[in-house]
C-alpha cells in the first residue's frame, strides 16, 4: 500500500470515528458524557485489535477500550453474529474497570461477512447498587453485572437484558438515552465504514489494518532504541477516602535492543478493602500513555503503538487486584498511576515529564428525591486540582491529569438537580512553588435545595499527602473536604440533612527545580 493511499484511507477512518465520538458526545443524556467527554470510541479490525480512536475520549476509557476488543470478539466469533447485532458488557476485568463504564461493540457487516468492528465505552448515569463510591465491600455489592451479551440481534434490542437493566437502576430514562446514543452511533460509523470499502473497491479492511498496525509498532519500537538501556524506579504515595495511605512503585525497565519497556509494579500496596482497587486492564491503560506521553506522542495510539510496552503488577496488589474486589471507585487510584511511571521516566528523558498532579479528580455521587419525589442521581460530579509543573513551564491551573476530563459547568449541574453551588474559585498559590510552579487547586461549595435527607458518596485523596515536587520543586498543598466547615475523611456513604453545605479545596500540583 503506497503511502498517498495509505494517508488518504487514514485520514477516512480517523473522520469516521471521530464524528462516532462527536455523536454520541452530542447525543448522550448524561452530563458526564455530553459535557466533560468522558467517553471512548475505536475502530477494531476482524482479530479485534483497535486500528484507530477518535481524537477526544480519556486514556482509561480509549485504552481499556483497546484491550476489550480481542476478548469480546473471542466470546462472540463471527460465526455467531449477524447483521444488526450489537454485544454490550460492564464487566470490570473485561473492560474499563468498574461497573458504571458500559462498552457497546458492534460488527460491521460488507458483502456478507465481517470487515471490522465499532467500539464504544462510556461512564453511565447510574448502575445500581452501591454507586460510585469506595464503601462496598466486594464487587457484588456494587451495582449490576453485565457479561458480555447480545444488546440487539438482529437489528432488535434484547427485551430480556431490557428489563433487567431497567429494574437494577435508578434513573433508567437516562441510562437508556446514553445507551441509545451508543448504539446510534455505533450504527452510523458502521455504515460509513461500508461506505469507505465501497469508494475505495476494499473488500475488507484487512490490508490497512496490517500496515497501520504494523508501522504504528515499528516506529514505536524505534523510539524506544534511542533510550538508554537500564531499569528506573519511581513511586508515589498518597491517601485515598478513609484515610488509607497507598504505594504505587514501579520498575521501569528500558530494553533497546528488543525495542520494548516493561513496567513492573512490585513492591505496590496489596488491594484495599475498599473500592478502590483496579484491575489490570486500567492499570495498562494509563501505564501506556504515560509512557507515550514522554516517548511518541504524535504517534497514532493503536494496537501496534501499545503493543511494545507490557505491564506487570502481582497478583492481588491494589493495581492487579482479583475478583471479588470491589473496583467502582477505582479512578482514585488509577489516576495515580502514571506518576511513579514518570518519576522513573525523569531519570532517562527529563525534559518531557512533568512533577506529581492532584491526582484523581475530586468526585462525588449525590443520590435523593427532587422537590416532586422524582429520583436524582448524579453520575459523577467531578473537580481538578493542579497540574505538575513541567520543567520550562508552570503546571495549568485546575485541570484534569492524567484523564483529560472537562469539568460540568456548575450551571448545567444546576439545571438537572435541586443543587445550589455557593462558591467556585481558585485556590491561590495551591500549587508548589519552584522554578515552574505547579497548577492551583480550587474551593468548590454547594448545598442541596430540595428540602429532603440526601446521600453523598466522596471520592478524594491527597487530602494529608500533597503532589511532591520533582528536581527541588515544593510539594502542593494537600485538599480539604468539609461537611458545615468540618473536616470529613470516610469512605462509607453519607446520610446528608437539608441545608448541609459541602465544601471541596482540591489539591495543588508539585513544583518542578529549586526557586
Amino acid at each position: 500500500m503506497d503511502g498517498i493511499e495509505l494517508e488518504i484511507l487514514w485520514s477516512n477512518l480517523i473522520s469516521i470515528v471521530s464524528d462516532q465520538a462527536k455523536a454520541l458526545q452530542r447525543t448522550a443524556f448524561s452530563p458526564v458524557v455530553r459535557e466533560t467527554g468522558d467517553l471512548a470510541c475505536a475502530i477494531f479490525d476482524r482479530k479485534g485489535c483497535m486500528m484507530a480512536q477518535a481524537r477526544t475520549g480519556t486514556p482509561g476509557h480509549i485504552n481499556s477500550l483497546a484491550n476489550s476488543g480481542a476478548s469480546l470478539v473471542k466470546a462472540f466469533p463471527p460465526s455467531e453474529l449477524e447483521p444488526g447485532d450489537m454485544i454490550i458488557t460492564n464487566d470490570p476485568w473485561m473492560s474499563a474497570g468498574h461497573f458504571f463504564d458500559i462498552t457497546i461493540f458492534n460488527p460491521v457487516f460488507y458483502q456478507d461477512r465481517i470487515v471490522a468492528y465499532v467500539g464504544s465505552n462510556i461512564h453511565h448515569t447510574d448502575i445500581g447498587g452501591y454507586g460510585v463510591g469506595a464503601g462496598a465491600r466486594d464487587v457484588h455489592e456494587e451495582g449490576l453485572w453485565i457479561p458480555p451479551l447480545k444488546f440487539y440481534e438482529r437489528g432488535r434490542m434484547n427485551p430480556t437484558l431490557k428489563a433487567m437493566i431497567q429494574h437494577n437502576v435508578r434513573t433508567p430514562e437516562q441510562v437508556f438515552g446514553d445507551l441509545a446514543a451508543q448504539v446510534a452511533s455505533g450504527k452510523t460509523c458502521g455504515e460509513r465504514l461500508v461506505l469507505l470499502c465501497e469508494r475505495h473497491g476494499l473488500h475488507d479492511l484487512d490490508e490497512l489494518s496490517e500496515e497501520i498496525i504494523t508501522r504504528s509498532e515499528a516506529s514505536t519500537r524505534e523510539a524506544i532504541r534511542r533510550l538508554p538501556a537500564g531499569t528506573w524506579h519511581g513511586e508515589s504515595k498518597f491517601d485515598v477516602p478513609g484515610g488509607e495511605v497507598v504505594t504505587l512503585h514501579t520498575a521501569v525497565t528500558i530494553d533497546n535492543r528488543k525495542g520494548e519497556i516493561l513496567i513492573d509494579f512490585t513492591g505496590s500496596s496489596p488491594k484495599s478493602p475498599r473500592g478502590v482497587n483496579v484491575v489490570l486492564n486500567y492499570t495498562h491503560a494509563y501505564s501506556t500513555f504515560a509512557v507515550r506521553s514522554c516517548l511518541n506522542p504524535d504517534l497514532p495510539n493503536n494496537h501496534g503503538s501499545l503493543a511494545p510496552i507490557k505491564v506487570f503488577a502481582p497478583k492481588n496488589c491494589i493495581v492487579n487486584a482479583e475478583y471479588p474486589s470491589p473496583v467502582n471507585a477505582r479512578h482514585v487510584v488509577g489516576m495515580y498511576v502514571p506518576m511513579p511511571v514518570l518519576k522513573a521516566l525523569y531519570n532517562v528523558v527529563p525534559d518531557r515529564v512533568l512533577a506529581e498532579s492532584a491526582g484523581a479528580v475530586w468526585s462525588l455521587q449525590i443520590q435523593g428525591e427532587g422537590t416532586r419525589g422524582q429520583a436524582h442521581t448524579s453520575s459523577m460530579i467531578g473537580f481538578s486540582g493542579g497540574m505538575g509543573a513541567r520543567r520550562t513551564k508552570p503546571g495549568p491551573s485546575t485541570t484534569s491529569y492524567p484523564t483529560g476530563v472537562a469539568a460540568i459547568p456548575v450551571e448545567m449541574i444546576e439545571a438537572t438537580m435541586p443543587i445550589e453551588f455557593l462558591t467556585r474559585e481558585l485556590r491561590r498559590g495551591s500549587g508548589g512553588a519552584g522554578k515552574s510552579s505547579g497548577g492551583d487547586g480550587q474551593t468548590i461549595a454547594f448545598r442541596m435545595i430540595s428540602g429532603k435527607p440526601w446521600l453523598m458518596n466522596t471520592m478524594t485523596s491527597r487530602t494529608n499527602h500533597g503532589a511532591e515536587g520533582l528536581d527541588g520543586g515544593e510539594a502542593g498543598e494537600p485538599g480539604r473536604f468539609m461537611v458545615n466547615g468540618q473536616v470529613v475523611s470516610s469512605s462509607a456513604k453519607l446520610l446528608m440533612q437539608p441545608g448541609d453545605v459541602v465544601t471541596m479545596n482540591t489539591p495543588g500540583g508539585g513544583g518542578y527545580g529549586r526557586r
